[in-house]
């Protein structure tokens, strides 16, 4: 005589939860993986690495407000026991003399630099990664596959011929700044259509259907549907390109010519030990001026950041 349970579902909930765990429904690798990254002994080596990543920015912030003479003869960590502050390092780098300082002309230069040449590879690249996705036309796929293996070219191979391009020009000399947006917005726009067009992909392609039904054309459907899904994404990438832009110096260096007028941060940073060394002091405090911006951006995009790093479709 058989014995029918009084509920099978309930029989099969507990039968589930009797197997092994690596049979257990949503109990995969990277399950097991989640789980021991969020677990205590995850939590503890996370905090060592922060704590190991933090330690040489405390150090140069402490450096940068000691005075020159304590720099020169002992280390940072000494500021805890003989504290000293003085605020003679910021000054003299930020409106000192152009020999050993003076970066605020190029603090905004950087910004001039940076805010435009993020701009302009988003905005081509939204556009051209709705062109992949949505629009259906011939050699669609052949053409995208073209701009996706443009990232294989380096950086430093395509310096000379776009260098020449602007080099004596008239519309390069009216207008210097130029010469840097084209040459971050070219090498950064095959990368942001890659992953735009990868992200507008996993969007369902029922809402753009609905919005075709109600008369909206592809201008309609790209900007009131497209562009409010795509805001994670946009960000996330928006701060990966104002980081590389503002930290770079092989671009700026390269496409300035020597400019003091247009030549970014970094390039004054290079040059601000001196000639034989002497300014090397003032880095600390050099260096930390120019890392208030990007903490800045990072931390006021954080949340679209995070949501454009986990985000790979639209929850239904």
């Amino acid at each position: 005589m058989s014995v029918t349970p009084a509920n099978p579902a309930i029989s099969e909930r507990g039968r589930s939860r009797s197997l092994p765990d690596p049979l257990v429904p949503g109990r995969s690798g990277a399950g097991r993986a989640k789980a021991m990254l969020t677990s205590r002994v995850g939590s503890v080596i996370a905090v060592v690495i922060a704590l190991l990543w933090t330690v040489p920015i405390i150090g140069m912030l402490l450096s940068s407000v000691r005075p020159e003479s304590e720099i020169r003869t002992s280390g940072w960590w000494t500021f805890f026991t003989n504290p000293t502050f003085t605020m003679e390092n910021y000054q003299e780098v930020l409106f000192g003399r152009a020999s050993s300082g003076a970066l605020s002309n190029f603090f905004v230069n950087s910004v001039v630099i940076t805010v435009p040449a993020t701009i302009i590879p988003l905005v081509v690249a939204t556009m051209a990664a709705y062109a992949f996705s949505v629009l259906q036309w011939k050699g669609r796929d052949t053409v995208f596959i073209a701009v996706f293996a443009l990232q294989i070219v380096p950086l430093q191979m395509a310096l000379i011929p776009l260098l020449r391009i602007f080099s004596g020009s008239a519309i390069g000399e009216q207008f210097p700044y130029l010469a840097v947006w084209f040459a971050h917005a070219c090498f950064a726009m095959p990368l942001a259509t890659f992953l735009l067009h990868n992200f507008m992909s996993e969007i369902p392609r029922e809402l753009i259907e609905a919005a075709r039904v109600d008369g909206a054309g592809h201008v309609t459907v790209f900007l009131r549907v497209m562009l409010p899904l795509l805001v994670p994404a946009i960000a996330s990438f928006a701060i990966f390109q104002f980081l590389w832009v503002w930290n770079d110096l092989l671009v700026g260096l390269t496409f300035t010519g020597g400019n003091n007028a247009v030549q970014p941060l970094t390039a004054r940073l290079a040059e601000m030990a001196g000639s034989r060394g002497q300014d090397w002091h003032l880095l600390t405090a050099g260096a930390f001026v120019s890392i208030i911006v990007p903490i800045v951006v990072f931390l006021a995009l954080q949340k679209y950041f995070v949501r454009g790093l986990l985000a790979g479709s639209v929850k239904g």
